[in-house]
């Protein structure tokens, strides 16, 4: 018989008797403590105050956060512990409902109307498992990765029931180690033993980051064989269909995921970005709608999916002026994101050069103008740059607004910053032939390959100075900055020298302007907290 005399819960429902009926329930299994909450916001507020054991929490709250997106930022802001026990509750029983709340991974699924008899059942299965994790559970909360292996092995051997739930904790502990090698062992041998979904998921994603994308290919489309309804598959095949230059195919899996889970934000932005690519307007448009909307109370609100849903509209026109209808919506949606985001000055020179786009078409040219002038007089004033990807977006912008030299500057400091990058300098040779562009970095990049090829053999004092001669050529550099860093600290840990310490700093200065989404970022913040510390 399991005591929750001591056990918190927090029951989150709109309708008050509901409720009611439910902390009723838990008070005849001797439960004590129990607050209630009739919209997420207040659920996410309350859990800020208080460590609940158990969140009984309904799926649709009218408006405002759903059930998914309360469970999506609980994690994302880490007020839940790996101990607390999260039950989606909901009378609602439609496919992208309930697909929609599997996909966010509650701890269980609980369908209204439901007695004391089948809550306490439900919640005694599941207690009894959160305790037999409790060593994997305990390190996970520590973030200690190599803790959650040996736990691992402790509870694999004292509760084999339990072995399926420890190898996913082991696997996602592999990850997080970076231990590549034992993970892909571990996922080929469950796959191998019993293909179960998440380490099909795993191993797949596993063999598309490491370029192994005819295995990931076959291996995603032999799961799909056995499990069809599972829209994180055919996310997979899509990845695989984009990296292999295929992005038409990878649109038509996105969009088999989508039918089966129409409602992930993320899911709709991956389709919205394809379509666009492809020149699909009509279902960008229709997809970043939906990412828009799934948005509005989502902790995965993303301005891209505005700035992509005003350019469909925009492109949907063809040659021609967008019709009234669309025109209201672009602006309302840039508008949206004006207050959205209004610190952001990026997105705001992004949404002034959208907006200008769409009122030359519309033969609106004056009031073109002041935004393209606006846009420019706030490009020179950016503390932040672009992601490449953005870089030639808003260089391709300023060109067809012509803006020429504004759009060879874009492209001059995306070389820079990104030069090492061939993918980077192909789509930048589409944009420009100038050989001052295209070249620029070349000489830098060959002596950072050089020092690369130092480093790894150990030979540090003699890659510094071949980094340092490819920062000098190209400042703005990120992988050059970071390497160059990167030596002087080894240097630094091994005798403190002030002035190498200043280089260091200044070194690390230079590439300041990264944005914060670039995979680089958190290596430099690392780099910038450690030299600081010394």
């Amino acid at each position: 018989m399991i005591d929750y005399s001591k056990k918190r819960f927090l029951v989150v429902d709109d309708f008050s008797e509901f409720r009611t009926s439910v902390i009723g329930m838990l008070r005849l299994m001797a439960v004590k403590q129990a607050d209630s909450a009739p919209r997420g916001e207040d659920a996410i507020a309350m859990c800020r105050n208080t460590q609940y054991d158990v969140i009984l929490h309904d799926y649709n709250l009218g408006a405002g956060k759903n059930g998914q997106q309360v469970l999506e930022e609980l994690h994302h802001l880490k007020l839940i512990s790996p101990h607390c026990i999260f039950v989606m509750c909901t009378a609602e029983s439609s496919q992208a409902m309930v697909m929609s709340a599997l996909e966010c991974e509650p701890d269980a699924y609980l369908t209204k109307p439901f007695n004391r008899a089948s809550l306490q059942q439900r919640l005694d299965k599941l207690v009894e498992r959160k305790t037999a994790l409790k060593p994997i559970l305990d390190a996970l909360a520590k973030q200690d990765h190599r803790g959650v292996l040996a736990a691992c092995e402790k509870v694999t051997l004292e509760h084999k029931r339990f072995a399926p739930q420890c190898l996913r904790y082991q696997a996602n502990a592999l990850k997080a180690l970076g231990q590549r090698a034992e993970l892909e062992k571990l996922l080929q041998a469950q796959v191998t033993d019993r293909p179960m979904p998440w380490a099909l998921i795993a191993l797949g994603n596993l063999w598309l980051e490491q370029g192994k994308l005819e295995q990931a290919l076959e291996l995603f489309r032999s799961a799909i064989s056995q499990f069809p309804m599972l829209p994180a598959l055919f996310d997979g095949l899509a990845a695989v269909m984009a990296a292999m230059g295929e992005p038409k195919q990878a649109q038509e899996y996105i969009e088999q995921g989508i039918k089966i889970s129409p409602n992930s934000l993320q899911r709709q932005q991956s389709l919205g970005k394809l379509a666009k690519a492809n020149g699909d307007f009509d279902n960008a448009v229709r997809a970043y709608r939906q990412a828009v909307d799934l948005g509005q109370n989502s902790q995965f609100r993303d301005p891209e999916s505005h700035l992509g849903l005003a350019a469909s509209l925009n492109e949907q026109a063809g040659d021609q002026a967008p019709n009234p209808r669309a025109v209201l919506e672009i602006r309302k949606t840039l508008g949206d994101l004006g207050k959205s985001w209004k610190g952001d000055a990026n997105l705001q020179v992004r949404a002034q050069l959208m907006e200008a786009s769409t009122l030359i078409k519309t033969g609106d040219q004056r009031e073109a103008d002041k935004l393209i002038q606006q846009a420019s007089t706030q490009l020179g004033e950016l503390n932040t740059f672009f992601s490449a990807e953005v870089a030639l977006e808003v260089a391709g912008q300023l060109k067809a607004l012509g803006q020429e030299e504004q759009a060879k500057g874009i492209l001059h400091t995306c070389a820079e910053m990104y030069g090492d990058d061939a993918k980077v300098m192909q789509s930048i040779a589409e944009q420009t032939d100038d050989p001052a562009i295209l070249n620029g970095g070349k000489a830098a990049q060959e002596l950072n390959r050089q020092g690369i090829r130092l480093y790894q053999q150990k030979q540090f004092a003699e890659a510094l100075p071949l980094f340092r001669e490819a920062q000098t050529l190209q400042p703005r550099n990120i992988s050059f900055a970071l390497n160059t860093a990167q030596s002087l600290l080894r240097m630094l840990l091994a005798q403190p020298d002030p002035e190498l310490k200043a280089q260091c700093l200044d070194c690390l200065d230079q590439v300041r302007s990264m944005p914060a989404s670039d995979a680089r970022y958190e290596r430099y913040q690392k780099l910038c907290n450690t030299v600081a510390g010394l």
